[in-house]
């Protein structure tokens, strides 16, 4: 098999080799600390954004530009990081990151003003990008491949774990002290971090003469393409699409300038990313796993605090006390999922943690008004379940059969599928949530007559709650419509996550479109 002939010197180690260094260990755990802090601060501001939109009198469409301006300038800078690595090799580009991220965590906790927050977020999103796939590409060239079912399931768990608890931990910082401190608690771990880096780190070494080739125009088209399609994923929902003008405007820029991308890339001497790394099989099917497993992750991530925050009513802190049940889960698994890759096959794996996901969905198919922490503890705890399982051995099927030399290129591809997964996630989610409302609330507005008994004496005791209190009449009307619309709300709920089921169980047959990983952890000898 193609892919399984390309191994790695680390792959066809002898067993004196096969132990993993303890300097290189701890340097490697320093690193996947730095992924955790860019990941987490994706989602720590979620829960915490109406704190900061009163300290920085801003309105609610600037504040939300906290969180996309991070999404758009780590978009960009997650592919662009494969490229930097070979340059400046893993300890500058990690050190640089760190440091930058750090730097722009604490300009984002003295911002005044709305504007100097949004360009502070920006750069810690595009500054802190760069760890993320140099952990991915550090995990699976350093280490001997018999290792891989322990480095696996750490960055798996990282990766998903980060966001899931985000919200979590921003609600009980912001809770505990004030927003400022969701960006100064990055200060100390990050400059620990960086030095740490400076002082193991020597995976590899760099080679400068790369950046004399650095394709600007690469750049450009590169930013001008994942920068717009994030921005139109970002705030097409909220405004009809392309009915907007700066929606559609940025959809145009986005349509040129990936197809002045894509001619470059594949004319370019130095592409600065390298696309025909798709033509490994089980790498362009792990993308695409990839990609549909963002959809999961950040879209969850999103819609269970939604429906606690409108529906149930939760602050900040109950939310991520809520939520926290999946990051337990994940952390509980993360090791019985890396003993198991060691025995079973890995595409088992992913498709039975593609098909506990959909269950987990499928239970949410049913919700009401009344579904509490209870209620959502079994859905959460398949939804742990079968993230770990679907996440780990997926990076280990696309990353870990590939030669050394392309790895750092594909973990930065594979990396932005997640985050494009997420966003694509995220819009049809919101556009499915919007359309289902107006729907559902146009067919319960149809039933809500004087002729429909339930409707009648509802009103009727909504009226005699109000008597004395003012127009007892127009108060009941009011309360009934808030009903209709809330009961609307949690319908369209229901269907969004019948859609995630059944996308789920469609996307676990993709899993038979994979070559079968030769012999993932044996001896030296056998995989070869």
């Amino acid at each position: 098999m193609a892919t399984a002939t390309t191994a790695s010197p680390a792959i066809m180690a002898d067993p004196a080799s096969e132990r993993i260094a303890p300097k290189r260990l701890f340097a490697f755990i320093i690193m996947v600390f730095g992924m955790f802090m860019s990941i987490l601060d994706i989602q720590i501001v979620s829960a915490s954004l109406s704190e900061i939109q009163a300290g920085l009198s801003a309105s609610s469409s600037e504040v939300s530009w906290v969180q996309t301006a991070y999404l758009i300038a780590e978009v960009i800078a997650i592919p662009l990081s494969g490229f930097l690595s070979r340059a400046f090799g893993t300890r500058l580009l990690f050190a640089i990151s760190a440091a930058g991220f750090t730097a722009a965590s604490l300009l984002c906790g003295f911002a005044t003003t709305i504007e100097e927050m949004i360009l502070w977020r920006a750069l810690q999103g595009f500054l802190g990008a760069g760890m993320i796939p140099t952990v991915f590409a550090s995990a699976y060239t350093v280490f001997p491949r018999t290792k891989f079912h322990i480095v696996g399931p750490i960055i798996g768990l990282v990766a998903t774990l980060a966001p899931t608890i985000g919200p979590t931990v921003g609600g009980y910082i912001t809770d505990l002290m004030s927003w400022h401190w969701l960006f100064f608690i990055n200060v100390l771990p990050g400059i620990g971090i960086t030095l740490g880096v400076l002082a193991l780190v020597d995976f590899d070494e760099p080679h400068f003469e790369l950046l004399d080739r650095f394709d600007w125009w690469g750049l450009l088209f590169m930013a001008s393409f994942l920068g717009t399609l994030e921005y139109v994923l970002e705030e097409g929902p909220q405004y009809e699409w392309m009915q907007d003008t700066s929606v559609a405007i940025c959809a145009w820029i986005c349509a040129i300038s990936a197809i002045a991308f894509f001619w470059r890339v594949f004319t370019a001497d130095e592409p600065i990313v390298n696309l025909r790394t798709f033509s490994d099989r089980n790498f362009a099917v792990g993308c695409t796993l990839q990609f549909c497993i963002g959809i999961g992750l950040y879209g969850l991530t999103y819609i269970y605090p939604r429906y606690l925050a409108e529906v149930r009513g939760y602050s900040a802190l109950m939310i991520g006390e809520t939520m926290f049940v999946s990051g337990i889960t994940m952390f509980l698994v993360a090791p019985l999922v890396g003993r198991l890759m060691a025995k079973v096959d890995m595409r088992y794996m992913i498709a039975f943690g593609l098909i506990v996901f959909a269950i987990g969905s499928y239970q949410m198919t049913w919700i009401t008004r009344d579904y509490d922490f209870y209620e959502l503890l079994v859905p959460q705890i398949l939804r742990g379940i079968g993230m770990m399982f679907a996440m780990v051995p997926t990076n280990n099927v696309a990353l870990g059969t590939l030669a050394p030399e392309k790895v750092k290129n594909a973990s930065g591809l594979f990396n932005l599928m997640r985050n494009l997964g997420g966003a694509v996630g995220l819009a049809v989610i919101n556009t499915v949530l919007n359309d289902r409302t107006d729907l559902h609330i146009t067919r319960l507005q149809e039933r809500v007559t004087w002729g429909n008994a339930a409707a009648t004496e509802t009103l009727n005791m909504f009226m005699q709650k109000f008597q004395g209190l003012g127009d007892s009449a127009l108060m009941a009307m009011k309360q009934l419509s808030q009903l209709v619309h809330r009961q609307a709300v949690v319908m369209s709920f229901g269907d969004t996550f019948l859609m995630l089921t059944l996308f789920y169980l469609g996307l676990s047959l993709l899993v038979a479109l994979l070559n079968k990983p030769a012999s993932p952890f044996g001896a030296g000898g056998d995989a070869h």
